[in-house]
This record gives C-alpha cells, structure tokens and sequence, in this order.
C-alpha cells in the first residue's frame, strides 16, 4: 500500500480512483495508517482503507480466506463499467509491483481509447497492435520482444 501511496499522484493523473481493503477494522486501519504507513510515505497512504469484516467483499472477488478469516494480498484493475480488467493475488511473501500496476492502467486506457492492443511489456509510445485478419501469422512482422 504504501508504494502504490508514493505513485498517488501518477495514479491521479490517470483519473484512477485507488481503494484499499481488508478485514482489519477501520480502527486497526487508524492505528496502522498513524503508526507505521505515515512513516513510510509523507502523509500516510492518501486513498480510503475499507473495512471488509466478515470477508463479504473478499468472497465475491475470490480472495477471501475463510479458514484463516482475512482476505488474500490481491489487487484489481476495474474499468469504469465496474469490468474487471486484471487480477493478481499474491501470498504476502512476495510484494506487489506498482509500476506495473501503473503501466497496465495505462494499457487498459490506451486499448479503450484506440481498439489497438499492446502487447507484452508495452510501455506508452512503444508499438502497438491492430487486431483483425490482417495480423493473423503476421505478428513477428510488426512486433520482437
């Protein structure tokens, strides 16, 4: 959280609203934001901490462990016709990477804005694809990874 707290504003720019959740209470969530995410990033983390107790929310998106009662690490990009666009759901021994958070936003914007599609690894102003019968055959023609 708190390094996708330090791309805050990369996130804003992108008018992407950011939204955490578990299943600690809002007053975990007080003490966890005063006591240890304000000394990580100036300010604390700057998006809403939800409480998801009971693990309703965590159960619909697939991520709510029932036997240890807490929801697994995971984040979602989810388009504004509440699409889910990607998963990933990790165990917490391995941390999230928010620069590739940002990158697939900007994909996901990019495909939207433009029919195309980016392919693997795509960073903005890199090639990009045009699907259709055309391509079929002819990728290595257009893109190298």
């Amino acid at each position: 959280m708190a390094a996708v707290a330090a791309l805050y504003n990369d996130f804003q720019a992108l008018d992407v609203e950011v939204l955490s959740l578990s299943t600690d209470s809002r007053f975990v969530h007080k003490i966890w934001q005063k006591e240890e995410l304000s000394k990580m990033v100036d300010g604390g983390v700057p998006f809403p901490m939800l409480s998801d107790g009971g693990g309703k929310i965590g159960t619909v998106y697939g991520v709510y462990d029932e036997a240890a009662g807490v929801d697994i690490r995971g984040r979602f990009i989810i388009d504004p016709d509440f699409v889910i666009r990607a998963m990933e759901v990790l165990t917490p021994e391995v941390g999230r990477n928010p620069d590739e958070l940002l990158r697939q936003v900007k994909a996901f914007q990019h495909v939207v804005k433009t029919g195309e599609v980016t392919p693997s690894g795509w960073q903005p102003g890199e090639t990009t694809l045009t699907p259709g019968p055309d391509l079929v055959g002819k990728v290595w023609e257009v893109w190298k990874p």
